[in-house]
């Protein structure tokens, strides 16, 4: 079926999906390696969120422990930083890399940052899209309708574009968290680099999803023209 085996399609998608693999073993290994060394300072996750607060001047934020493993987040709603039980009490070199990266985020909503802000407009656009994107391709693809598909382009397109903004949001938190953490002297310099690594692999997770949700716009724009080639075949 020409949806699924179109050769462009496939020779782009072995190194994405290489690159997805190599992203999540990087960072199950970071965190593995660097979760299980302790920091010479003892800091805990938490300790580590709230220094990064205190150095730029944020105060209002609270630190919360959630359960899971690498369910770190902030969230804007309640301005709330909630860290895993491997990050919130734990003294290791990972957990003030992760915690410092979720205060970078918060710190970011404090500032109001124009990526994040920008980030947070276009999200109801995004869960709309989203969901009613993929309807409106699969019904574009078999009708052969194209003013349908390209609204469910459209539409679709803003996941990508949500995923596109993220990056310069991930990449400014995790700036954020290895400056405060270099300045405070919060980890040693061999610590320190640890703790990038970490974070470094969380970064490359996100520019993989981009990757693969490009690869989808690619794979719904070639299915319509394969379409389009069957029935202009049919008819001769």
């Amino acid at each position: 079926m020409y949806f699924y085996t179109d050769p462009l399609y496939l020779i782009l998608l072995v190194p994405v999906l290489l690159l997805s693999l190599y992203a999540q073993a990087k960072v199950s290994g970071n965190y593995r390696k660097y979760g299980q060394i302790r920091n010479s300072r003892g800091l805990t996750g938490a300790q580590a969120a709230q220094e990064v607060l205190r150095s730029h001047g944020v105060y209002d934020v609270r630190i919360e422990r959630v359960a899971g493993d690498l369910t770190d987040h902030y969230d804007p709603r309640t301005n709330v930083i909630r860290l895993s039980n491997g990050v919130y009490g734990s003294p290791s070199i990972a957990a003030v890399g992760i915690a410092a990266h979720e205060a970078g985020h918060a710190v970011q909503y404090a500032v109001h940052y124009a990526p994040v802000r920008l980030r947070m407009a276009i999200l109801p656009a995004t869960q709309i899209g989203s969901q009613f994107g993929i309807i409106a391709l699969m019904l574009g693809i078999l009708l052969y309708w194209e003013p349908l598909f390209l609204l469910g382009l459209v539409l679709f397109s803003l996941t990508t574009v949500f995923q596109l903004i993220t990056l310069p949001v991930e990449f400014n938190a995790s700036r954020r968290a290895m400056a405060t953490i270099r300045d405070r002297d919060l980890l040693s310099g061999e610590e320190a680099a640890g703790a990038r690594k970490v974070l470094t692999a969380a970064a490359l997770t996100y520019v993989a999803a981009l990757l693969m949700s490009v690869l989808q716009l690619l794979r719904y724009i070639m299915a319509f023209a394969g379409s389009g080639q069957r029935r202009n075949g049919g008819r001769r």
